[in-house]
């Protein structure tokens, strides 16, 4: 079966997309699935850029994508529509027909599942903790990493955010996450602001081939994407990972669900809430 672009776009991280739209695509054996994720669609601007990708990759392929929503706000879930595209919406497959069995309209308000369980003790992990990976993403932010029970080290597009993300909402655990940038392969040591916490670091790797691959859809002809550039930063990050005596797993052909499994035992952590 020959491949298709599938592109997650959601109005928040996109996790619950990919992991409805995974679960869908491995029901068809051979399909070559290139994923694109496209989170945090929240206006219609937002909703305008993310059809004009779309529209590119259709060009691009020379067929039409398939995208796989969560987009709540109709304004914005129509635009998308109209892309060229199969576009398959969660929430039109599941929210009218809830709303004709219980007789009343949904309030349509993205994100009121992260907080209208406030009196579920594991509901309060989950909501602490994915706001706490949110908050420590990508070395920005709060940078609170004496609360964290792991921090996900690696290259850019290694992973680091779903991981940190399913980490959180499966299992309650406090993951921030730091790319590995050139300026600390260059001085040959962990930025500072890790080194308090070396027991606390863990590493994700990926082959250079399928990394080029992930960069060149977000930044096609780039150094950045260029087959040198990344085969100098992973082999600058396992030799720092070694120095430091950070393990590491290479995530090239993992799921986010085996990665987040393996951390755990690995770094024997103490799951804070059931999947």
């Amino acid at each position: 079966m020959s491949g298709r672009t599938v592109c997650f776009v959601s109005d928040r991280t996109g996790l619950t997309a990919e992991t409805l739209g995974h679960s869908l695509l491995s029901q068809f054996g051979g399909l070559e699935a290139r994923t694109v994720t496209m989170p945090f669609v929240t206006s219609v601007q937002d909703a305008h850029g993310v059809v004009a990708r779309i529209n590119e990759i259709a060009r691009r392929d020379g067929e039409r994508p398939i995208v796989l929503s969560t987009l709540v706000d109709d304004a914005i879930r129509g635009i998308v529509h109209g892309a060229d595209a199969f576009v398959l919406d969660f929430f039109d497959a599941f929210l009218a027909p809830l709303e004709a069995e219980l007789g009343r309209p949904s309030a349509h308000v993205s994100g009121l599942g992260m907080h209208s369980w406030a009196g579920d003790a594991a509901h309060s992990d989950r909501v602490a903790a994915t706001n706490y990976a949110l908050a420590n993403d990508d070395g920005a932010g709060q940078r609170d990493y004496r609360n964290a029970d792991v921090i996900l080290v690696g290259v850019s597009r290694s992973g680091k955010t779903p991981t940190s993300l399913y980490m959180a909402l499966q299992y309650g655990i406090r993951a921030a996450n730091v790319p590995l940038l050139e300026e600390d392969f260059e001085q040959r040591e962990l930025p500072r602001e890790l080194q308090p916490y070396r027991n606390k670091l863990f590493g994700l790797t990926v082959r250079p081939a399928r990394l080029q691959q992930i960069r060149q859809e977000r930044r096609p002809g780039s150094r950045y994407a260029s087959a040198g550039q990344v085969e100098f930063e992973v082999r600058s990050a396992l030799d720092l990972m070694a120095r430091n005596q950070i393990p590491w797993i290479d995530v090239t052909e993992c799921s986010v669900e085996e990665i987040a499994s393996r951390i755990l035992d690995r770094m024997k952590l103490a799951r804070h809430i059931r999947a």
